[in-house]
């Protein structure tokens, strides 16, 4: 390891190993447990989504235990098919958590900058923040309005989850650098807004339609607009939102961009595209029951992608801290695979 001996000058003083004191996962380590998470988050919208259209929302009644007075299914309580994918729902929660919780304890070990530890701290918070809106969402039967909110929280995770991601690869002691002009970074809030707007518009078409989540609820509990009109509505704002990601990408290639973030630019507009043609089809078809999780997982998709691409706007470049992320993380991991050669 001759090639980071500059970097840590031997000192008289004993190397502070806390917090984690045994552990300083590397960056490859982190941002592996960062992506996991990140593809958990979204991938918990599918299998919520799973749960809506195959009328399995009641399937576990009360909250948190499945049913009154038992944490697990019941035998005759619900049908045993609508309590398998509900209580399964809920159990990858707990998937969930440990994912959140490995990345926090990842970088709390790598002595990661405070904008990583408070990130993934919120990682944490948002998850048990949204188990606490399906247990209000399953209260209050399943209305529209509450499974518009337990939707959009998720979406701002995934958000986060993605920024967490890319932060996590730069050292900590790099420069903080603009690589976007501007204009261009306010179009892509410009076109954020956008983003936030299809969503919204997408829980309401969602509030409008025939999936309550039960196949008991019926049409109670809906949004009583038409949903020909709200459908409309939210394919117009997914044209907006592409309108301003086309410019974002045409500055890019204009500015002359990495190639790495002129691609991230063009899979979003790629991914944009395959999002719309699955509304159009949904629309067209009538909202089949097995296109809504594909529109589900597009949209973590369009979100991680269009997270990743904002966070490439002001990086941190350079710096020496290329083990663990942080210079006190690097010693650290030197101090802890020495300490490793000794014990042999």
């Amino acid at each position: 390891m001759s090639h980071v001996s500059t970097s840590v000058a031997p000192s008289n003083n004993p190397v502070e190993l806390k917090p984690i004191a045994f552990w300083a996962p590397t960056i490859k380590v982190q941002r592996i447990l960062a992506l996991l998470l990140l593809i958990f988050q979204g991938g918990i919208t599918v299998t919520g989504s799973i749960v809506r259209v195959t009328g399995s929302g009641l399937g576990c009644d009360t909250w948190p235990l499945c049913h009154e007075g038992s944490l697990v299914p019941v035998a005759g309580a619900a049908p045993w098919i609508h309590q398998a994918v509900e209580f399964g729902n809920r159990m990858l929660t707990f998937v969930l958590i440990a994912a959140a919780l490995a990345v926090f304890l990842a970088v709390l070990g790598a002595k990661r900058r405070r904008e990583i530890v408070v990130n993934s701290f919120v990682q944490g918070l948002g998850i048990i923040l949204q188990a606490i809106i399906g247990g209000i969402t399953v209260l209050v039967d399943l209305h529209w309005y509450a499974v518009a909110l337990h939707f959009l929280p998720s979406m701002i995770l995934v958000f986060l989850a993605a920024i967490l991601y890319t932060r996590i690869g730069e050292p900590d002691d790099g420069e903080v650098t603009t690589m976007f002009p501007n204009w261009i970074r306010n179009v892509a809030i410009v076109g954020a807004i956008a983003l936030a707007v299809v969503l919204i518009t997408g829980t309401m078409t969602t509030g409008a339609g025939v999936h309550s989540g039960d196949s008991g609820v019926g049409m109670e509990g809906r949004l009583e607009v038409s949903i020909d009109w709200m459908a409309h509505v939210h394919g117009y704002s997914m044209y907006v939102y592409l309108f301003f990601t086309l410019i974002v990408v045409a500055g890019l290639y204009k500015v002359k961009a990495s190639q790495h973030n002129k691609k991230l630019g063009l899979m979003l507009i790629v991914f944009i595209l395959i999002q719309a043609g699955i509304g159009i089809l949904q629309y067209r078809m009538g909202v089949p029951r097995w296109s809504i999780p594909f529109h589900i997982a597009m949209s973590s998709v369009v979100v991680a992608f269009t997270s990743l691409l904002w966070a490439q706007g002001r990086v941190r470049v350079g710096g020496t801290a290329t083990i663990a992320g942080s210079v006190d993380g690097d010693i650290k991991n030197i101090a802890l695979a020495e300490s490793k050669k000794v014990g042999k």
